[in-house]
């Protein structure tokens, strides 16, 4: 009798296990490894609940919050939408020198840098322009180094050669080795960049009344340290205190503004997950591309069934608000409308967020043991000022389809809550029959992806 019995309980636990139910063991170690206050919650392809622990209950999400943020994205632009950054002029060149101002027309690129910088100078010095006697002059909201530049000051400074030397190095040996493109000479592997000049007052060749100490000797053409300051980038009051109407002011008035060189950014696919892989929170402006924050929450709340909306509270796009909240479910959920989004374009998950112990950045060395690297694509989430720490994924196996997850802790010390998620989800692997995702890294460097082209 005592064998029936066992026989019969064996035979329900596994029935519940085949018809997809929370699976005990799974249930032990969430209490044992997490901590029985902490939010998780797992769910099959199917929809079957394979685990739920405290999972309704809204927390700080951290970076998670790039995930709506990251759909809402797709969905006004598409994965081929690409940032344009324009550059013109109303001046005219002589012999080496743009006579009048540099235009830069922002198009709200959140990735400009200054690999960037140093292509579009390169391809101004192909179309002859070594100096500018003028200025940098911008319209519209330019992002310059994952910083907001107003005035366009550090885009002027990195134009003119003052560029990280990393930067230097990434543009060139992606030159060299660029099969498609010429390989440049000795000499343009350094950055020449492009001379800013004040206008000094009474020069005929000059289109600014601004006195600049030997701005006009070809001989210093070349001092980047000179380029950069920014306190002669700005003087546009001044722009008309020449001494007389000299050749180049009535040229740069007179003359119709033409476009020069075109930057286009990587497609968006590709730029957000950069952005996801480093989970840099460039994404807190960017979202202002998908209608702002309270358009990314209205989002979110649509597209997941009602009983969780009251779950999601987005106070910015990437996770730096104190008002942000998600919970555990709603995170899977949003995870699987982000999923189903890619696929409908032919994309998948890890094209857009990374991958553990592959992509370079916040996964990189997580979950990177031999039966580990390559099974999970993810989101992480950091804010310790907040008490939150986050970790959200998907799973390819071989019998549930793709198994999504949602790690929220929240009142732990960072570096263990990650050692406790990272715990937990080797356990969720040995419960699975995972397999690894069919993706390769894409190691360009992000220009390798960018479009820098002379304006038609």
């Amino acid at each position: 009798m005592r064998s029936i019995v066992i026989s019969l309980l064996l035979g329900l636990f596994a029935a519940r296990i085949a018809g997809g139910g929370e699976l005990p063991s799974l249930a032990m170690d969430a209490r044992s490894i997490l901590g029985a206050d902490q939010g998780v919650y797992v769910e099959a392809a199917d929809g079957k609940v394979l685990l739920a622990q405290a999972a309704a209950r809204p927390v700080h999400p951290a970076s998670v919050s790039k995930v709506p943020t990251t759909l809402a994205l797709l969905r006004k632009l598409g994965p081929e939408y690409r940032f344009v950054t324009k550059f013109a002029t109303n001046g005219q060149v002589v012999d080496g020198a743009l006579l009048g101002d540099l235009l830069v027309e922002g198009g709200g690129d959140p990735s400009l840098v200054d690999e960037d910088a140093l292509l579009v100078a390169d391809h101004l010095l192909d179309l002859g322009i070594r100096r500018v006697v003028g200025d940098l002059r911008l319209r519209g909201t330019l992002t310059f180094d994952w910083q907001s530049d107003e005035d366009g000051g550090r885009l002027r400074r990195a134009l003119a050669g003052s560029i990280s030397p990393g930067a230097l190095a990434t543009v060139r040996a992606w030159e060299l080795g660029n099969p498609g493109g010429s390989v440049p000479s000795p000499g343009a592997l350094q950055p020449q960049g492009i001379r800013f000049d004040p206008t000094p007052a009474g020069d005929s060749t000059a289109a600014d009344g601004n006195k600049a100490p030997d701005a006009g000797k070809a001989g210093d053409a070349g001092k980047a340290g000179d380029a950069g300051k920014a306190g002669d980038a700005g003087k546009a009051g001044d722009a008309g205190k020449a001494a007389g109407p000299s050749k180049a002011t009535s040229a740069s008035a007179a003359g119709k503004e033409r476009p020069l060189v075109i930057h286009r950014s990587q497609p968006l696919l590709a730029l957000a997950k950069s952005l996801n892989d480093y989970s840099n929170n460039i994404f807190k402006p960017l979202a202002d591309e998908a209608g702002g924050a309270g358009s990314v929450e209205s989002l979110a709340r649509s597209v997941v069934p009602q009983a969780m909306r009251s779950e999601i509270t987005l106070g910015d796009g990437a996770g730096t608000d104190p008002r942000n909240r998600l919970s555990p479910r709603v995170a899977v959920n949003l995870l699987r409308v982000l999923d189903k989004e890619l696929h409908a374009t032919g994309h998948a998950l890890y094209d857009i967020l990374p991958v553990a112990g592959i992509d370079d950045g916040t996964l990189r060395h997580r979950l990177d043991g031999p039966d580990e690297v390559g099974r999970v694509v993810g989101k992480t989430g950091t804010f310790g000022d907040y008490g939150a720490s986050a970790l959200v994924g998907a799973i390819s196996t071989g019998d549930q389809g793709t198994v999504y997850f949602a790690i929220l802790n929240h009142g732990v010390p960072v570096p263990e809550a990650r050692r406790r998620q990272d715990r937990f989800v080797r356990s969720l692997l040995a419960h699975l029959q995972s397999v690894p995702w069919n993706y390769q890294r894409d190691a360009r460097p992000a220009i390798a992806r960018a479009e820098v082209l002379k304006a038609p």
